[in-house]
């Protein structure tokens, strides 16, 4: 051979390798990054689900909520909404050039409402999956690291009334915008012992029972996917798919093997309930975590929404990645560089991250 054969033949030769271990490249303008998705072997150990599993046939969806610098929910003194208007310009974002068609919002309070009023009202292509905020009707003081004494039973009594009005009024929402809300989540991590808003199991089936009796959509529970997998068969028996959270960076893993944990978690969800579709109602990436360190960026996150947003397509499942702005009210308000302020996709002044910015550079 020539050395221009054997160089040939050596560049062919490295080119087998790379993909008999599943490394998948991807080019954009200007940029040569490399994000390696995973081995296939590994891959194709999940059961792709019937497209039917999927929620309205959408596969890339984004959790949504809208409060802005200055705002919150109500914490005890009443909250403060973002506005319409504000509401409006999140949605026309999201919704531009058919991005995002799938959002999930976490309660059926008054910004919830607004959010459905103004897809309705502005015809925005864009559906929901509509949470119901459960709070705590157990005091989970001895397994939860920030609940320092337990809840006053007094206070779990007032939360019991609430919630019984916040599942009535996410019924009336269901109904009033069906054509809008495709699918209705029960409770946001209300199970799992270590939350500070903790619902026995049996309530939780008592009144997933009770909305899907009043409501036409799917309805499900989300929650971490190792409760499901070890705790979830009987509600399992109630639900119309299984909402589960998977967070990699959360317990140790870095982006080179954050994918690798990610299947692994959703492949033990499907081996201990196989009989159920999945969809993942939040996976992201933080970009900036006094928790995390180096392990937090937005490279790191875009190369996590990538592999995760491939998987979601070529394995029909519906994901929810966790989301779509920066929320700086959230965590200890003394550290403004604390992981829950940072999971957006774009940042609290609506600035598109780098996963965002090929998308969205007129936000630049």
């Amino acid at each position: 051979m020539t050395i221009k054969s054997n160089m040939m033949f050596l560049l062919f030769s490295v080119g087998l390798v790379a993909i008999s271990l599943g490394i998948i490249g991807f080019k954009e303008k200007n940029k040569t990054t490399r994000y390696v998705i995973t081995e296939k072997s590994h891959k194709t150990e999940l059961m792709k689900q019937k497209n039917t599993s999927l929620l309205v046939g959408v596969s890339r969806a984004v959790c949504y909520s809208g409060f802005r610098s200055g705002q919150h929910p109500d914490r005890g003194n009443g909250a403060k909404n973002p506005s319409y208007e504000e509401i409006l310009e999140d949605l026309n974002i999201l919704s531009k050039d058919g991005n995002f068609k799938l959002i999930r919002l976490y309660d059926s309070k008054e910004n919830s409402e607004m959010t459905l009023r103004a897809i309705k009202e502005n015809n925005i292509d864009i559906k929901v999956m509509l949470g119901i905020w459960l709070d705590a009707e157990l005091s989970a003081h001895e397994t939860c690291a920030w609940l320092t004494e337990p809840i006053p039973e007094e206070k779990l009594a007032a939360n019991r009334l609430e919630n019984i009005k916040e599942i009535e009024k996410g019924i009336q929402l269901a109904n009033k915008y069906k054509d809008i809300v495709v699918a209705v989540n029960v409770g946001n991590e209300a199970l799992v012992d270590w939350n500070d808003h903790m619902v026995n199991v049996d309530t939780v089936i008592s009144y997933v029972k009770k909305v899907k009796k009043a409501i036409k959509q799917p309805v499900t529970v989300a929650d971490n996917y190792k409760w499901w997998a070890d705790n979830g068969a009987d509600l399992a028996r109630e639900v119309d798919f299984l909402a589960i959270h998977v967070y990699p960076i959360w317990v140790g893993y870095d982006i080179d093997s954050g994918m690798i944990k990610t299947i692994d978690e959703v492949l033990e969800v499907q081996q201990a309930i196989p009989d159920k579709p999945i969809v993942i109602s939040e996976a992201g990436w933080a970009t900036i975590a006094t928790e995390f360190g180096e392990r937090a960026s937005q490279e790191k996150q875009q190369q996590y929404y990538r592999e995760i947003m491939d998987l979601a397509r070529t394995k029909n499942i519906t994901t929810f990645f966790f989301e779509a702005f920066d929320e700086d009210w959230k965590g200890n308000p003394n550290n403004p560089l604390g992981a829950e302020k940072h999971w957006g996709i774009f940042t609290v002044d609506r600035k598109p991250k780098l996963v965002m910015q090929e998308l969205y550079p007129e936000l630049l």
